[in-house]
């Protein structure tokens, strides 16, 4: 109890804001990328529950050459494998729409509660709405852990967007009103985005390499520990049921919506959370088809993306708000983003697309932490300080991403190819890149007519 106290202590509760947040940003988004690496082989083994592996094994999952060699196919040349591999299975492009489609459903759930949960933490505060939120991910780890039918899967999935949507429109709401200076939020957010980023980091090698060597059940089993301690270090530290919300009336959503800037930079979290997600449903399928890639390398080649993302989110988060120029951060993460996803179609080794996702990786990394501070500063100057419908509009332009993107994924790949898909997405990036120019008058300008209206 003692230690308790010492941490509730004033000048260490901004401290433990930060540690909680960080906490639910690494569970949400290592839960949201341990299931990439699984459920491509695992999806193809529900639909063949009837056939043995031995019969029939997974594209990728190739025995030992040296006991069958490959056939070569009529139009290919050069190396066997290869044209082996190309062949791939035409069941795979069944299975690339229902991946999507479950990968899309946690970004749909999480897309339809968001403005509810934004509009309930301006009422009722953050602490209960993360509390529920750490609750939800303990229900959905165990769904996933013991799911047997793609539908249990889909109900797990959905499941995390409720979770998922408390966690992040609170935590994100905890921090800005924890952290009040536009450069101590700035490196806050920075920080938190590392938990998210080390989330993502550890969820596709922790799950490929769990699944192969454990199953399916051990990860999630793991997780939902994780979540049980840090739902029970929120709520040991911060004893929700005592805490005392000053009920100050926020901007309504509307309004928010009707803002320009926040629009725009709404727009560029959306776009650039597009192409990781169509990533993340498109490139495990098309690895199988062209690289026979094995089941942790599906998950090893999203590392460098991770690490790259958690660099640039600790060192533009701070520098962005110390030399107020967000707008020019997020306008060259979304150019480096479009140039990056055009060039994944001239990839032919899983080295390749391991080099193109520590770009991809980092330029979100840039644009991620730079908006995000900016919403909460744009509330700052031109609203009343209440940071819950801002932070759910800013996930809610995630979710936008990471739902259409899977959902997108598979048909688009399966009528015109990985290439084009990839040159679509890139393009809309560069295109509208240039709207961030217009972030950079917003504050400045503010800050003139709200000077100049209290004289």
């Amino acid at each position: 109890m003692d230690f308790l106290a010492w941490l509730r202590n004033e000048a260490r509760m901004k401290k433990m804001v930060l540690a909680i947040v960080s906490i639910a940003m690494f569970l949400d988004n290592m839960l949201l990328t341990v299931v990439v690496p699984i459920l491509p082989n695992y999806l193809y083994k529900i639909d063949h529950a009837n056939v043995t592996e031995t019969n029939r094994e997974f594209p990728g999952e190739t025995a030992n050459t040296s006991e069958s060699p490959p056939v070569s196919t009529p139009g290919h040349t050069g190396n066997s494998s290869e044209s082996d591999c190309s062949r791939g299975d035409p069941e795979l492009d069944d299975i690339n729409v229902k991946l999507g489609l479950l990968l899309a459903s946690k970004s749909t759930m999480q897309l339809i509660v968001n403005p509810f949960i934004g509009r309930l933490t301006d009422r009722v505060g953050y602490h209960w709405p993360m509390c529920a939120g750490f609750c939800i991910m303990i229900i959905s780890t165990t769904f996933f852990a013991f799911s047997s039918s793609y539908f249990s899967l889909l109900l797990a999935r959905t499941m995390q967007g409720v979770g998922g949507s408390c966690v992040s429109v609170a935590g994100f709401g905890m921090l800005a009103d924890a952290y009040k200076d536009e450069m101590e939020r700035g490196r806050a957010i920075g920080i938190a985005f590392s938990g998210l980023a080390l989330g993502v980091i550890a969820g596709p090698p922790f799950g490929s390499v769990m699944y192969q060597f454990v199953g399916m059940r051990p990860p999630f089993i793991v997780l939902t520990v994780v979540a049980v301690l840090g739902g029970g270090l929120h709520f040991l530290i911060f004893k929700p049921s005592r805490m005392q919300q000053e009920v100050v009336k926020g901007t309504p959503l509307l309004t928010l919506l009707r803002d320009p800037y926040i629009l725009i930079a709404a727009g560029a979290l959306c776009f650039t959370t597009l192409v990781i997600a169509i990533l993340e449903a498109a490139l495990p399928l098309w690895m199988m088809e062209t690289m026979c890639a094995s089941k942790w390398q599906l998950g090893v080649v999203f590392t460098p993306d991770s690490v790259s993302y958690l660099i640039a989110s600790n060192i533009f988060g701070y520098l962005s708000q110390k030399h107020q120029r967000s707008w020019l951060c997020a306008f060259i993460g979304m150019i480096l983003t479009g140039i990056t996803s055009i060039c994944y179609g001239f990839s032919t080794n899983i080295y390749h697309a391991a080099a193109l996702n520590a770009v991809v990786g980092f330029s979100l990394g840039i644009v991620d932490s730079s908006i995000m501070p900016l919403m909460g500063n744009l509330v700052d100057q031109r609203y009343e300080p209440v940071y819950g419908t801002v932070y759910a509009i800013a996930d809610v332009a995630v979710c936008t991403g990471f739902c259409v993107g899977p959902a997108i994924s598979g048909p688009i790949m399966a009528s015109i190819g990985f290439f084009w898909l990839m040159v679509i997405i890139g393009t809309l990036n560069i295109i509208f890149a240039p709207l961030c120019i217009f972030l950079c008058h917003p504050l400045h300008r503010e800050k003139h007519l709200i000077k100049h209206e209290g004289q």
